[in-house]
């Protein structure tokens, strides 16, 4: 014979709220900066994880004019050996 069960399957939601997150902006177009330097390691490191790898504009929010230009700036420096192409713990 087989037991009927009378349980009844209940949603499970997330009671915490989450945290609005932070508007992503561009700091090229917020700074005014219209040109990018490939000479300047120190700003562009800020562009570049450990491993020395670009990061994407959707943990920069960088807009896609000037991450183009990023990807162009860092890529020329490592080609001049200003940044290294790889890295251990580059930061």
């Amino acid at each position: 014979m087989k037991k009927k069960s009378n349980a009844t399957t209940a949603m499970v939601f997330n009671t915490m709220p989450e945290a609005p997150q932070k508007k992503k902006f561009c700091r090229f177009k917020k700074n005014g900066i219209k040109y990018l330097d490939y000479k300047d390691g120190n700003f562009l490191l800020k562009f570049v994880n450990e491993q020395g790898k670009i990061l994407p504009r959707r943990l920069t929010g960088t807009s896609l004019k000037y991450q183009r230009k990023v990807s162009v700036a860092v890529k020329r420096a490592r080609h001049l050996a200003l940044m290294p192409y790889v890295a251990d713990l580059l930061k």
